[in-house]
């Protein structure tokens, strides 16, 4: 008897969550992999740098695995690629400006030997049993595309970030005549952008922001510097062509800044006159109405250049009382906190600040209601999954696609990990695989869990207190101390009585087990954690790290 076919959509990130985007595609012993992102770490995730998915499953599989297909150039689409290549070694495919990024990030982690393919939209590439098409976007970086993945089993579509944009700053607009053709040849199964579906209308136009830029630069008397995400390709160009317009050279502060302008421009897709782009150095001695700064940080991450600036910390560029500063992006979820913060305290500096939320300085790249509302009708899926946005999102946009007619039965809202199978009888939840995240900290790659992360909010909360003692492994009694080090607990000098009962709990403690006949360094440690932790809470509320380190002598 022939096996059934069985077609598996299992999302490994994006789903649940804003960020590190990552899509298995398996027709039976087949895999394609739609985009490979990354996320930034929370307030929880102390000393974390960024968050992967946990890509076990495509390990486990590697050799069923046949092409990575690329969307577009952003982070949390490529993030994760030079992490996931060095275990899963296939070729990656997207447009020019998508693997002109890649191969930054690629040869930077010395994986300049993996295969990287430039397509066009409208290409079709064939991967095994998958035929791919490569569909014109619209969004906030040039090269996005969406997908359609052809298999024996039916049509399904990805539509990558995207929204309807009909004055796009480059490119061409979305490519609606062929997500209608789909649409018109039958499609099994639509996945779609949920990220701004609670946002009634249509999405504006990056154009709009444009004019609100130029007129910021019009009036501007010191410097502009001018705060994006380094992959807002767009939008940095109308910065750009604002600063030429009004007579100011552009310097480029930040490494991804400074790294996606270089690979932008040599690929064409910046248009930077000779002479515009100039070092930091030079443009620290030009008058400062013509200079203008193109900075990360606009969401007020710790280490960009922009909240270094706020902070008095950068090495070269100070604020002063007359620039003005203009924040092109919306604060991630999360990130309100931090942006703000930045903004407090660049005004404090007697800058001009001129941020999103009161300005028109940024527009989305993301679909709105009504243009979620037109792919549907356009895809006439007969399955639906909204992807790419936290859980309420994609049940927003599950409602918006029942509304459009689309089944309850046939719309999927689902997690990361859990497999929806097509068969010819129809679609399920038939699975799950391990997934969730790699935190990656330094050269670390996953080997900071959830225990780590524990340690590192006790630490940061409430200190750590070492408890050093020598014993006489002869006698077995104590030789010397105990001896108290604390830090971020409390200050030793003004505790002197209270990490003296430490001392002599500790004293106690060790003494009492030894005339027991106690031999275990791990169970007088235990007892010694325990009692000490005790003491402390009891005396001031706070449960510091206790660690004793014992030494032992003849």
């Amino acid at each position: 008897m022939t096996k059934e076919s069985k077609l598996q959509i299992i999302p490994l990130g994006g789903l649940g969550e804003i960020g590190k985007n990552m899509t298995v595609i398996r027709y039976n012993n087949q895999i394609i992999l739609i985009d490979a992102g990354l996320s930034f770490p929370d307030e929880e995730m102390l000393g974390i740098d960024l968050v992967i998915p946990d890509y076990t499953y495509l390990i486990e599989n590697k050799e069923l695995v046949l092409g990575i297909l690329i969307t577009h150039g952003h982070e949390d689409h490529i993030g994760a690629l030079p992490y996931l290549l060095r275990d899963v070694n296939v070729p990656v495919f997207g447009t020019r400006l998508t693997i002109g990024l890649i191969k930054s990030k690629l040869n930077e982690a010395k994986l300049g030997h993996i295969t990287t393919n430039e397509i066009n939209p409208r290409d079709t590439i064939e991967l095994g049993d998958f035929k791919v098409e490569f569909i014109n976007g619209s969004h906030s970086i040039p090269g996005s595309v969406g997908l359609a993945v052809h298999t024996p089993m039916g049509t399904i579509v990805h539509t990558g970030d995207f929204k309807l944009d009909h004055t796009p700053v480059s490119g061409g607009i979305l490519d609606i005549h062929k997500f209608s053709e789909l649409g018109d040849k039958g499609v099994l199964c639509l996945m779609s952008d949920s990220t701004n579906v609670e946002r009634p209308g249509f999405t504006q136009s990056e154009r709009l922001v444009g004019q609100n830029i130029d007129d910021a630069f019009k009036i501007a008397e010191g410097r502009v510097i001018f705060a994006s995400f380094a992959s807002n390709v767009n939008r940095l160009q109308q910065a750009i062509t604002a600063a030429i317009k009004y007579n100011r050279k552009v310097a480029a502060v930040g490494r991804s800044m400074v790294n996606v302008i270089e690979i932008a421009a040599d690929l064409g897709y910046l248009d930077i006159p000779q002479g515009i782009l100039v070092e930091i150095g030079e443009i620290l001695k030009m008058p400062a109405n013509e200079v203008c700064i193109l900075t990360t940080g606009s969401q007020g991450e710790p280490m960009s250049a922009l909240t270094r600036m706020a902070m008095h910390e950068h090495r070269q560029i100070s604020i002063n009382s007359g620039d003005t500063i203009i924040i092109s992006a919306t604060p991630i979820p999360g990130n309100e906190k931090a942006v703000a913060r930045n903004i407090d305290q660049l005004l404090k500096l007697g800058a001009k600040v001129i941020y999103e939320s009161i300005s028109g300085m940024h527009v989305s790249g993301h679909a709105s209601q009504e243009d979620l509302k037109l792919m549907i009708s356009m895809v006439k899926p007969k399955y639906f999954v909204p992807v790419h946005g936290e859980y309420r999102m994609l049940i927003k946009h599950a409602e918006l696609a029942e509304q459009l007619g689309i089944s309850r039965d046939n719309i999927f809202v689902t997690e990361i990990g859990y497999v929806l199978e097509f068969t010819h009888q129809g679609a399920r939840i038939a699975d799950k695989v391990t997934s969730g995240r790699t935190l990656i900290d330094g050269l670390g790659i996953g080997d900071v869990g959830n225990i780590v992360l524990r340690d590192r909010r006790q630490l940061s909360q409430d200190g750590i207190l070492i408890v050093f003692t020598t014993f006489n492994s002869s006698t077995w009694t104590i030789q010397a101390g105990p001896d108290i080090v604390t830090r971020g607990f409390v200050y030793a000098r003004e505790s002197e009585l209270l990490l003296d009962e430490v001392k002599e709990i500790t004293r106690v403690t060790v003494t009492r087990l030894l005339e027991s006949n106690v031999r275990e360094w791990a169970k007088i440690k235990n007892q010694i954690k325990d009692s000490v932790s005790k003491h402390l809470y009891d005396k001031t509320g706070r449960r510091p790290v206790i660690m004793p380190i014992f030494q032992e002598v003849k």
